[in-house]
């Protein structure tokens, strides 16, 4: 018999809806506007490079991510960036902002059954909160949910406040998402339950290596359609 968890907690990007499709997009536009500088392939790890350089400062998501493309677009150029690439890097930050929220298959069927069977349902993300807050409000999924934390990370500092807040033990907190390094490890190491549902793409920020004494310790399925029998539910 599965276990009776007091709250399910989804991530939010690339587990309710499409995002890093649209940040591969944008890298690989950035690529073509920096042609002339470098080749599509450097430009883009040049990119990352400063990316992971400003996490401390500007954390995650679109903005920072803007921020981060103009520094590299300056730095790769050697201080001769165009007005009009740096116009077109703006635009593409904006359209980014401005996308309609895809939500993955089956997201709301799997919300509406377990709101149903009497789950408290949470969406645990990253993020930055403005953004978060309007892509949740556009997928017109917030009625599901009972609670939701935007995080600077998800480390453990950051699942330990969560279930503080919650009130609530380890083990009856279930987490789900697609990043093992996010949203599987953390609450492994705290003692709660997690499921992978893995994304076509993830970040390579997110690529986890070896996961150790934990590699056992996870539930791994392939839609979130599969919930529904690990949590013991009739689909």
């Amino acid at each position: 018999m599965k276990k009776q968890y007091k709250v399910i907690g989804f991530d939010a990007d690339d587990t309710l809806w499409i995002n890093e499709t649209y940040f591969r997009e944008i890298e690989a536009d950035f690529a073509k506007l920096m042609a002339e500088y470098l080749p599509d392939e450097q430009a883009i790890n040049r990119l990352f490079e400063i990316e992971i350089a400003n996490l401390n400062l500007y954390g995650y998501g679109i903005k920072g991510f803007m921020l981060s493309m103009i520094e590299t677009a300056h730095i790769i150029s050697n201080g001769k960036l165009k007005g009009v690439h740096l116009e077109n890097m703006l635009t593409l930050g904006k359209e980014f902002l401005d996308k309609p929220v895809e939500l993955l298959p089956n997201v709301e069927q799997v919300l509406q059954k377990l709101s149903a069977n009497g789950y408290k349902l949470i969406v645990a993300t990253k993020g930055d909160l403005l953004d978060q807050e309007r892509k949740l409000m556009r997928s017109g999924l917030e009625e599901y949910f009972h609670h939701v934390e935007v995080m600077s990370d998800k480390g453990l500092v950051n699942y330990r406040k969560l279930l503080a807040h919650l009130d609530i033990e380890a083990n009856e907190f279930l987490m789900i998402g697609n990043s093992l390094k996010s949203d599987i490890i953390p609450p492994l190491e705290l003692g709660c339950d997690a499921i992978h549902i893995p994304f076509h793409t993830t970040w390579i920020h997110e690529h986890v290596d070896d996961l150790g004494g934990l590699s056992n310790k996870y539930t791994e399925l392939e839609t979130i359609t599969d919930l529904f029998t690990y949590l013991g539910i009739s689909g």
